[in-house]
């Protein structure tokens, strides 16, 4: 642990009230920091809800999001995966640590269950370390290279033909040069902690996340060739839409936003600036976890 850390003195919370287990976890958090003298920012559209359950606490502050995340120290999560990768779209501009608590099926970046809640106090005094992890730049590029939409990623890029099962053609390049073709059902672009999710599903290397590299994964690909490829994160990559019989396919950023892509459309995938900085207390390591989330039926 590194005690160097600045003490903590705000705290935002990030989560879905309107789900009981999550509401309830996040307000015996709120109420544990504001008994130690800690001001608990939440989004200003759960003011209402929390008055009326009669929880509010003068130390209880009630923000619009860019004021949320803009001024606290750190951001606590309830939820599983997906609401760490929501905290992290909003959290990463700011350099903001997450702390997650797993309410989730899974919960592979969460650091604690509720159940360990004291774990907090050393926390708000700076004993915590943290564990950064790569994010991807994604852009899109019209066919005369016009950038169209851009967002960043903490798990993958991936592009699908959507709700129908049809095949798709894809052009992949890399530095600018052809590097293969594929026909399949979507490509998945993954960072290190990405590789455990969707990527290790379609059959894509786990990837430690001391490693810096970018996998590629072909979704059921219609050829014996196609393998999954790692890449340095260096790497610039370019996927070109080369479907013709599609109107459209569509690009998915971290399961949450999702983009339509037009034929000859570019996706061009990069290393981002930004980072997501998880706080971690517990001195498990990445195979630790992977062995008692993943390796066992457990979290099924």
């Amino acid at each position: 642990m590194n005690p160097q850390n600045p003490k903590i003195n705000r705290v935002a919370i990030f989560t879905n009230f309107n789900i009981q287990e999550k509401g309830k976890a996040a307000l015996q958090v709120a109420d544990y920091l504001a008994e130690r003298g800690v001001t608990v920012a939440i989004h200003a559209s759960n003011r209402e809800k929390i008055f009326r359950q009669h929880r509010h606490k003068s130390n209880f502050l009630y923000l619009p999001t860019e004021e949320l995340y803009s001024t606290s120290d750190l951001v606590i999560v309830f939820g599983g995966d997906g609401t760490i990768l929501d905290a992290a779209r909003y959290a990463a501009p700011y350099a903001l640590p997450i702390l997650g608590f797993n309410l989730g099926r899974i919960g592979y970046m969460a650091e604690l269950e509720i159940s360990e809640i004291d774990y907090l106090s050393q926390i708000c005094e700076g004993n915590y370390t943290i564990d950064e992890r790569t994010m991807l730049s994604v852009e899109i590029m019209n066919p005369s290279g016009k950038l169209r939409k851009s967002a960043f990623a903490l798990n993958d890029a991936v592009l699908t033909n959507g709700a129908l099962a049809r095949l798709v053609d894809f052009e992949l390049y890399e530095g600018g040069n052809l590097l293969t073709q594929y026909r399949a059902d979507g490509l998945i672009m993954a960072t290190p902690p990405g590789s455990t999710a969707y990527s290790m599903s379609a059959g894509g290397s786990i990837i430690d996340p001391r490693l810096d590299a970018i996998c590629v994964t072909p979704i059921c690909p219609h050829t014996l060739a196609s393998r999954p490829i790692l890449f340095s994160d260096s790497a610039v990559l370019e996927v070109k839409n080369t479907s013709r019989r599609e109107k459209m396919i569509y690009l998915t950023v971290d399961g949450k936003i999702s983009f339509e892509l037009y034929y000859n459309d570019v996706v061009r995938v990069t290393k981002s600036d930004k980072t997501t900085r998880l706080i971690r207390v517990k001195n498990s390591s990445f195979y630790s976890n992977l062995r008692a989330k993943l390796c066992t039926p457990d979290h099924l």
